[in-house]
């Protein structure tokens, strides 16, 4: 019980302790948070949290722990793996490491990656004994090997260079490390392999099957050439085109070309290309440094050759000769050469003045081409005054309408009065014209109808286009062929080669040609001045007659026109504009014309291309309306032809008489006997279809009627119900019969040769063909004489009832 009590006060002891004790202060762990966070913001506290949030570590922890990462990795860590080692965020482990490694000079900070000095220094030691177990390494190997960057690498190493790693780092190729020994070895090999050469050999081919580290060579080969213990040179630089050229070769090669300049006079770049001379023009100008050469393209010429060639050109020109350079110039120079090295010469003896240069080396003086242009004068004076005499009317040249002769301007201040009496004569004379005339020759051109398949001109809507031939007579007369200039300089100038003559010919052409126009002109102009007027000029009552007879004929055939539809209206109407129309314009213009004093033998000679010259030179009063006639030409209307002609002839001088019944009963009487005489003569069946279908037209419309052959078909369209249908019938029938005809023998020419093998081959097909057209052919023959009587008949009974 003692011991009870003892325990019981002991107890009442310790409360009566605790209760007079101090209270003592306790805080939870979220007071904690708390408290540190604020701290943080007000930045009294510099701490980091840990990613998992359960920990708080200073900045200066962190840096010992890096160091201490550091070291246990041997001296190389990746930040990343850092971050997951210290368990903070990636972006307090890089601030930490940036600041290690600017306040420690032996940690650096490379592609995210702390490395202090032993590491490196490790490396070193290991590229240390990979050199001297291979005799080098080249930093790229290493940039592989270590992960690192090869500029880093290279730097560092070089540092290291003499210290840790026993070798050299090539001067030229920083890239490359190697030991004295291997530079030894290598040395070895050059200097035994470039003495054995005797030859240029390109120094990459070396390269490439020897295996020498390139810049290597190119220092040790530099150095050995240098000292003279390698006897050659080396060309090219340090490039593809590097050439080593042994002192042996190059004597050699120096001695050749040496000679060959002085036997030979010239050398060939392509020549020395071949020697190995990789750069001829360079190499002849420092071998020849105190010689006169002349370069060309290909080759290079000595001072001998060109003054020979300066001796033989003087020559030629002093003595009015001429003289071929191609023996004395070597045959394997290029024609390009060859022009450079006579242009060169002409300059150089200036005879570019006196001399040509002809078939590319024969050099001839400006007097013997003179005196071969003299040549030719007699037959120039013959040949012109022919000229004059047969095509007067091509003689017009611009220089005429700038210069007309001196009678052609006498004349013009008396034309006016003349033209006054022509218009009284014209007069007088129209009233004492009887009907008819042989005028009416002019508008019958059914005779010149051409089949179907073989129609150029007629249906081309270019009606005046001028050919090329006529505008380049009109533009300048020939003289002579360069053949015919050939054949006379052949006989009168001896010595030349054919290739000579030939180019001398067509030098000769131009001038030739030019001294003839001349020549021709001044005759022209003198024949024209010392010819009467009379022997000029046809008889005016003629030509009267003339007028009003086409006049009469072009009105009768417009009539005839109006009967067809709008399109074949229009074609005939081109037709006769192109035909008898044309023939009146050229009449009047040839008569207006032969008054200026030029003339033309027949009105069909004038062309479109020469009215167009002849009117540029008339006066003012005629020009006018003859131009707006000829315009009318290209037209689609008669009718407006038919009124500028009345406009132009009357302003030539010829009274045109409109409304002359009597004149028109004649005209259409005379055409209609000169269609039946031809059909009568014709056995062409396409003609006989267009001269029936005429004559047919003109007696049941009572119209003339000027058509091509193309518009039969139209013709025969409008005789339905005017003429009896079997009539009709027979002549659509001989129409369709001539067109079968026509249509067989345009593709006869073409399918020839195809049916000859048919024949050959023994197909059936070509017989076939040939008897329908022999069937054709027949059936042709029997209903001629048919398709004639239509016509002919009619004659018959009109003159019995008459």
């Amino acid at each position: 019980m003692a011991a009870d009590w003892e325990e019981i006060r002991r107890l009442a002891a310790d409360f009566q302790r605790a209760q007079f004790a101090d209270t003592v202060q306790r805080l939870s762990e979220r007071n904690c948070i708390e408290i540190v966070t604020k701290l943080v913001e007000e930045k009294k506290l510099d701490v980091v949290h840990t990613l998992d949030g359960k920990e708080y570590i200073t900045p200066g922890q962190i840096s010992r722990e890096i160091r201490d990462e550091l070291y246990v990795h041997g001296g190389r860590i990746n930040i990343v793996d850092l971050q997951k080692i210290l368990n903070v965020d990636l972006v307090h482990v890089e601030k930490r490491a940036n600041e290690i490694a600017k306040s420690d000079r032996n940690i650096q900070l490379i592609l995210g990656q702390l490395i202090d000095e032993s590491y490196l220094n490790c490396i070193a030691e290991e590229v240390n004994d990979k050199l001297q177990e291979a005799g080098q390494v080249t930093i790229p190997e290493l940039c592989k090997t270590y992960d690192l960057p090869g500029d880093f690498l290279t730097e560092e190493l070089s540092v290291r260079i003499g210290k840790i790693i026993q070798g050299q780092l090539d001067q030229y190729n920083r890239g490359v490390i190697f030991t004295e020994a291997f530079v030894m070895r290598h040395k070895a090999r050059i200097r035994g392999l470039f003495s054995a050469v005797t030859r240029p050999t390109p120094v990459n081919n070396l390269i490439s099957i020897n295996g020498f580290q390139e810049h290597l060579l190119y220092s040790v080969l530099e150095e050995l050439v240098n000292t003279g213990r390698l006897k050659g040179s080396v060309v090219g630089g340090r490039q593809d085109k590097a050439v080593y050229i042994p002192d042996i070769y190059s004597k050699t090669q120096s001695n050749w070309v040496d000679s060959f300049l002085k036997q030979n006079g010239y050398l060939e770049f392509e020549a020395l290309a071949r020697l190995g001379i990789p750069d001829p023009v360079n190499y002849i100008k420092k071998r020849f440094k105190s010689s006169k050469l002349l370069f060309l393209k290909s080759a290079c010429v000595g001072q001998a050759l060109v003054d020979q060639l300066e001796a033989s050109v003087e020559e030629a020109v002093n003595s009015s000769t001429w003289t071929d350079l191609q023996p004395m110039i070597p045959s394997s120079l290029m024609d390009e050469d060859v022009g450079m090295l006579i242009s060169q010469v002409m300059r150089t003896t200036k005879v570019q003045s006196s001399a040509r240069v002809l078939s590319a080396t024969v050099v001839v003086s400006e007097k013997f081409i003179s005196n071969c242009l003299s040549l030719f004068d007699e037959a120039m004076q013959q040949k012109a005054q022919k000229e004059v005499k047969s095509n007067p009317v091509f003689l017009i040249t611009e220089e005429d309408l700038k210069q007309p002769s001196v009678l052609a301007e006498n004349t013009a201040t008396s034309r006016k009065d003349k033209r006054d009496e022509r218009r009284k004569k014209a007069s007088e004379g129209s009233g004492s014209v009887k009907g008819g005339g042989g005028g009416n020759a002019r508008e019958i051109r059914i005779r010149k109808t051409k089949k179907k398949g073989m129609r150029k001109d007629e249906d081309s809507d270019d009606e005046t286009g001028p050919t090329t031939q006529n505008s380049n007579r009109q533009a300048e007369i020939p003289f002579l062929s360069v053949d015919e200039i050939v054949g006379v300089l052949e006989e009168k100038v001896c010595d030349c080669s054919e290739d000579m003559l030939l180019d001398l010919a067509e030098h000769l052409l131009r001038p030739l040609t030019k001294a003839y126009q001349e020549v021709v002109r001044t005759t022209f102009v003198s024949s024209s001045s010392s010819s009467s007027g009379g022997s000029r000029k046809q008889n005016m009552k003629d030509l009267q007659e003339e007028v009003s007879n086409l006049y009469t004929n072009i009105k009768l055939f417009d009539k005839g026109t109006k009967v067809f539809s709008d399109d074949t209206q229009a074609n005939i109407a081109k037709h006769v504009l192109k035909t008898v129309c044309s023939d009146v314009t050229n009449i009047l213009i040839n008569f207006v014309a032969s008054d200026g004093l030029i003339t033309s033998d027949s009105s069909g000679a004038i062309t479109n291309e020469v009215r167009l010259k002849i009117l540029a030179k008339l006066p003012d009063e005629t020009k006018g309306p003859l131009t707006k006639l000829h315009s009318s030409l290209n037209g689609k209307s008669i009718e407006d032809f038919i009124t500028n002609l009345e406009v132009a002839a009357e302003e030539c001088g010829f009274m045109l008489k409109r409304g002359d019944k009597k004149r028109e009963r004649q005209a259409l009487f005379q055409h209609r006997q000169a269609l039946l005489e031809q059909l009568k003569l014709t056995e062409d069946h396409a003609l006989v279809l267009h001269l029936a279908s005429v004559l047919l037209f003109q007696a049941s419309t009572h119209c003339m009627l000027h058509a091509p052959g193309r518009c039969v078909p139209q013709i025969i369209g409008t005789l339905l119900g005017k003429i009896p249908e079997d009539q009709h019938k027979l002549l659509s029938r001989y129409q369709t019969l001539v067109v079968k005809q026509l249509v067989s023998q345009s593709q006869s020419q073409g399918q020839g040769q195809s049916r000859r093998a048919e024949q050959d081959g023994g197909d059936g097909d070509g017989d076939g063909d040939t008897e329908d057209a022999e069937a054709i052919h027949k059936e042709l023959l029997s209903l001629t004489p048919q398709v004639k009587d239509l016509i002919l008949a009619q004659k018959k009974n009109s003159v019995t009832e008459e």
